[in-house]
């Protein structure tokens, strides 16, 4: 039973920043992209981040170009997403995700494996 653990999540102010980290556990799959995606009330889960497995290759929705950082630290099976001068539209639950097989980066229906979720809010 492969499950993802976030953690990071919490309430901010406009400008600061937060580290969620995404940690896998209980399978031996090879995760060959992790990603991001975030979930305001009322809206659609969508993209936000993603890494190859090497950690050599990323791509972010444009939103978030220059603010954040997605990383992986493969010795401990985690991934990372380093948000920097947050705005109140970043205010979502953010969820990490793996494929299991390779698959269209952006695509929602590509990753197998889903983390519970992290708050984080951003007031102004």
């Amino acid at each position: 039973q492969v499950q993802l653990i976030e953690s990071g999540g919490g309430l901010v102010q406009a400008g600061g920043s937060l580290r969620l980290s995404c940690a896998v556990s209980g399978g031996t799959l090879d995760y060959h992209v992790m990603g991001w995606f975030r979930q305001a009330p009322g809206e659609e889960r969508k993209f936000v981040a993603v890494v190859n497995w090497i950690g050599d290759r990323t791509d972010y929705v444009d939103s978030v170009k220059g603010r954040f950082t997605i990383s992986r630290y493969n010795a401990k099976n985690t991934a990372y997403l380093q948000m920097n001068n947050l705005k109140p539209e970043d205010t979502a639950a953010y969820y990490c995700a793996v494929q299991a097989r390779l698959g269209a980066w952006h695509d929602i229906r590509s990753y197998d494996y889903w983390g519970q979720g992290t708050q984080v809010t951003v007031s102004a």
